[in-house]
């Protein structure tokens, strides 16, 4: 009996570590210039970022935001110049690795940016304990603006269980424990 629980848990473990990604969903989202939502705290991510895949359309625009200005950035909080990663965005923000997405060229509402980006470095998010990932409009003019619908999903991190996840699993082990005569 418990050989076959071990199996199970450890199978279960096995899947959750291959279907490592987090997806963030966003509708009719509004990013003026520079504005990034903080998608996951620092902390909140478990495993390496390796990569970004998008699905999102641009509803609108104001004053030349592209769709493929949807940005996903790796930085601290409070919000800076100079992350680890922007993968998205037309604006340099600095950061260690810049990508861009491989289509979304355009301003015209009902424009969609889709594909993967795949990290030359992945980032770790153990050893950069401090880093958020952000999510927004990576097109820094005065006046800008899009309106986006869609997902971003994070490639090789999980979230982090909340503490009372993890002490309902504790507890449930606890309670289908049997007493043997």
């Amino acid at each position: 009996m418990k050989t076959l629980i071990a199996s199970g848990i450890a199978a279960a473990a096995l899947v959750s570590a291959a279907s490592a990604d987090v997806t963030f969903t966003f509708t009719n989202q509004v990013w003026t210039g520079f504005n990034f939502t903080e998608a996951y705290a620092a902390g909140s991510l478990t495993g390496t970022l390796t990569g970004a895949t998008v699905n999102a359309t641009l509803n609108a625009s104001t004053n030349y935001t592209y769709a493929d200005d949807l940005c996903v950035y790796v930085a601290p909080s409070p919000l800076a110049l100079g992350g680890l990663l922007q993968c998205g965005g037309f604006s340099n923000l600095s950061a260690g690795q810049r990508y861009s997405w491989a289509n979304g060229g355009s301003d015209a509402p009902g424009t969609p940016v889709t594909g993967t980006v795949n990290f030359t470095t992945g980032i770790n998010m153990a050893a950069n304990p401090t880093q958020s990932i952000w999510i927004g409009n990576g097109y820094g003019a005065a006046g800008t603006s899009g309106t986006w619908t869609g997902t971003i999903t994070l490639r090789g991190v999980s979230a982090v269980p909340a503490p009372g996840a993890i002490a309902l699993l504790g507890l449930a082990g606890f309670c289908s424990r049997r007493r043997r005569a």
